[in-house]
Parts: C-alpha cells; sequence; structure tokens
C-alpha cells in the first residue's frame, strides 16, 4: 500500500510538472512570461498610452484613432531589443499627435535635470545659463551669496566638489530639455536643507576662480499652498525707477497677497510714466491671476487674453476692467524660463495691443503639463490642455516672440546693467 501510494504521488507530481511546463510555454506564445526588462518596457507603455488617452484634451487625441495607435506600436514594444529602442517607439508614437509637451525623458536626463540637490535651503542666488555658462543674474537681498561679495555676472563653476558644465553641455545637446529644465537643473545643484553650508566655485569678473562657503537659508518669499502642489516660496517685490513703477514676482501663486499687492503697486503708479512687470524665470502658476492682473491694465470690456481649450469645456480668460485702471504705457520682461501664466499674460497684453514685450523667447510651455516617472525609470511629460491666445496664436511649442529682442550678457551684468530693464525704461522713456 505504502508503495501504491508513492508511486502516486509520483504520478501526480509529474502531472503538475508537465501541466507548469505547458502554462509556461502557452504563457510566452500569448505574451504573458515576460523578463523583468521587458516587463518594465511594457508597463511603461501601457502608461504612457493611458494617460493621454485618459488626459489628452481631445477625445480623440491629435484627432487620432487611439485604440487603433495602440494595436499598431504594441506588439513593436512586445519585439524592442532594447531600452533605447522602446523608448525611441513610445517617442514615435507620442510624434503622431504632433503636439508638444508630449515627451519621454531617458532615466539619465530626467536624473539630471532633478539633480542631486533639493530642498527649501537656498544660498540666495538666481542663475540663467548664458553662452553656455551658469552665470549669476541676480542675488536675494540679504542672502548668504551677497553678504559674501558674490556679484552679478559671477559664472557659477561647481557646487559640492561637482562641475556645473557638463550638465550643462549635456542637457543642452537634447532638443527636449528646454531652457526652463535646464536652468531648474542648474539652481536645483544650488539648494539643499536649511542650515546646511554648499560649498561653491566661481569665476568672478576677472576670471579669476573664487570659492565661497554659503549657508543655505529658507527660499526668499512666503510659503503659499496650492491644491496638491508641494508648498512654494512666493515673493512679490514693487519699487519706482525714477517716475516708472515696477514689479516682479516670482511665481503665479499666493493669489490673495499677490493679487491684493499688484493692486497696491498699480493704484500707487497713477502718476508714472510707464509701469514694468518683470517675469523673467516666472515659470507660472494659477491662470486665472493673469486675468485679474490684466483687469488694472486694460480699461476695454469683454476683452480676453486668449482661450484654454480643455476636455470637458473651454476657459476663456475674459477681462474684467477695474475702476481705476493704469492708462500709461505697460512693458513686459521675459525670458526662456518664462512659462505657462506668464506667457498667457505677456502674449494675451501684447495681441491687445496693451503691453511691449522685451527679451527673448518664452519656455513655450504654455500648456499645464505633467511629469511622471514611468516604471522604467524615465520621465514622461504630458499636457493636459491647449492655449490659443486673443490673436489666435497657439503658445505652445512657439513661445512669445518679444516685440524687442534683448539679452543678457555676462558682461552687461559684470557692469552693473540690466539689458533687457534699460531697454524697456528707454521705450517707456520715449513714450513720454
Amino acid at each position: 500500500m505504502r508503495w501504491v501510494g508513492a508511486a502516486a504521488d509520483r504520478s501526480r507530481w509529474s502531472r503538475l510538472y508537465k501541466f507548469a511546463v505547458a502554462f509556461a510555454v502557452v504563457g510566452a506564445l500569448y505574451g504573458q512570461a515576460y523578463s523583468p526588462e521587458k516587463q518594465r518596457q511594457i508597463d511603461s507603455f501601457e502608461k504612457v498610452w493611458t494617460t493621454v488617452r485618459d488626459k489628452h484634451w481631445q477625445k480623440n487625441p491629435g484627432g487620432l484613432d487611439w485604440q487603433a495607435i495602440h494595436a499598431e506600436f504594441y506588439p513593436r514594444i512586445e519585439n524592442a531589443k532594447s531600452d533605447d529602442e522602446a523608448v525611441a517607439i513610445m517617442r514615435e508614437m507620442l510624434g503622431r499627435l504632433k503636439q508638444t509637451h508630449f515627451g519621454i525623458f531617458p532615466a539619465a536626463v530626467y536624473n539630471d535635470v532633478e539633480g542631486e540637490g533639493g530642498g527649501d535651503g537656498s544660498p540666495g542666488i538666481d542663475v540663467r545659463v548664458l553662452e553656455g555658462k551658469a552665470v549669476v543674474t541676480d542675488l536675494d537681498p540679504g542672502s548668504s551669496a551677497e553678504m559674501a561679495g558674490v556679484k552679478r555676472g559671477w559664472v557659477v563653476v561647481s557646487a559640492n566638489a561637482k562641475p556645473l558644465a557638463p550638465v550643462i553641455e549635456k542637457l543642452k545637446s537634447d532638443p527636449a530639455i528646454h531652457e526652463l529644465a535646464l536652468e531648474r537643473a542648474v539652481r536645483v545643484r544650488l539648494t539643499g536643507s536649511v542650515g546646511e553650508t554648499i560649498k561653491v566655485v566661481f569665476l568672478d569678473g576677472a576670471n579669476a576662480q573664487v570659492t565661497r562657503d554659503l549657508e543655505l537659508r529658507p527660499e526668499r518669499g512666503q510659503t503659499a499652498r496650492f491644491g496638491n502642489l508641494p508648498p512654494m516660496h512666493v515673493f512679490f517685490e514693487s519699487k519706482k525707477l525714477g517716475n516708472t513703477g515696477y514689479v516682479r514676482f516670482n511665481m503665479f501663486l499666493d493669489l490673495v497677497r499677490v493679487m491684493g499687492s499688484f493692486a497696491d503697486a498699480v493704484q500707487g503708479c497713477t502718476q508714472c510714466d510707464g509701469l514694468i512687470v518683470d517675469l523673467r524665470g516666472n515659470p507660472g502658476g494659477i491662470g486665472g491671476m493673469a486675468m485679474g492682473m490684466a483687469g488694472w491694465l486694460v480699461d476695454k470690456p469683454d476683452q480676453r487674453l486668449g482661450t484654454m481649450y480643455m476636455r470637458d469645456a473651454p476657459l476663456n480668460f475674459v477681462i474684467n476692467p477695474r475702476a481705476d485702471v493704469f492708462a500709461g504705457p505697460v512693458a513686459v520682461l521675459v525670458d526662456g524660463s518664462s512659462a505657462s501664466t506668464s506667457e498667457i499674460f505677456a502674449e494675451g497684453l501684447k495681441d491687445l495691443g496693451r503691453a511691449r514685450v522685451f527679451g527673448t523667447k518664452t519656455a513655450a510651455a504654455a500648456l499645464p503639463s505633467i511629469f511622471e516617472r514611468l516604471p522604467n525609470g524615465d520621465g514622461f511629460q504630458y499636457a493636459t490642455a491647449n492655449y490659443i491666445s486673443a490673436g489666435g496664436k497657439p503658445l505652445e511649442g512657439i513661445g512669445v516672440t518679444p516685440d524687442v529682442e534683448v539679452k543678457l550678457t555676462r558682461e552687461g551684468l559684470l557692469a552693473g546693467h540690466d539689458a533687457v530693464l534699460d531697454a524697456a525704461l528707454e521705450w517707456i522713456r520715449k513714450k513720454k
């Protein structure tokens, strides 16, 4: 009896083994058993395809049969021989949309943009990439950098012994990386936890290397929250340059405080020769704030900055004029890090003939877009709406072209000149 039982066990395990082998073969034939690398490629493809299907502002994204797109590209992903080939296939699929703000960033590039820094601590340095170099363009008042004698026009060579030049060169060579992302990659390397010290090597005005140990302090401005976004530091400044009003704020957030400060600045400038709104480095924020601010500058009713097209319904950026509108000349300053709501504000006022725009072409990132990390480690950017300006122009992928193109230069900054601001002031002077 024992022998019969043992034989029965052997027979049962033999049948189970054959079943398991058959199941594995069938699974492989039907695409169910993949290597970990292949599974990550497929999961990443599915996330990209599904996100476009569910989040795009058109029910048929780009006017395409998106289900048919899946049927066409899925077998190619299954047969991709490498991660690079899989990324190329996903990029080709997104290319069918013929729309910007849809892209795949390889993990190495995505990590370069995110950097190894990050945190609420800052030395108080504002940086732009000019001619391939990270140049100091501004210093926060009272910051550790200002106290340490750092000057506008100095070049940031390295932070904590990590050179910036290789990162800048690598990211500039990727056409998918625009100026906004490039400068974020530089700035994040100059941040960290409050109270830490960062060792920064600069080239001073004589191109001599100087080293400064800079304390990281809380970022300039007040903490603001919006939706599910992490807390942001928002600052607003207003002053008079001669008899010209000047306002600058780093984001269209902290609605009550920033809108109130903007109103106070305009109302305090009724006798000014002109008003300058500096949106350089402003990545945008709450779109509705552009309408509210424009209401202090446009006196005609039924005007709009443009229209945002979403899946559910369009949003018209209608301007509601205030009782005491500023009627003098308005100049708006922009650069490659002016994006989103900054672009809507600048192009809308430009199209309405209410402002003259100075600086360099903006980020061409007017659409609300999101970055997410894919299962394979790559970064995925996608947009959730489209925008058409008051003059019928799409801003996405095009950006705002200034009326007067003026570039910052290191030489000018070292000499104490802001060429963009100077050009705006000269225009206002002539208008007077």
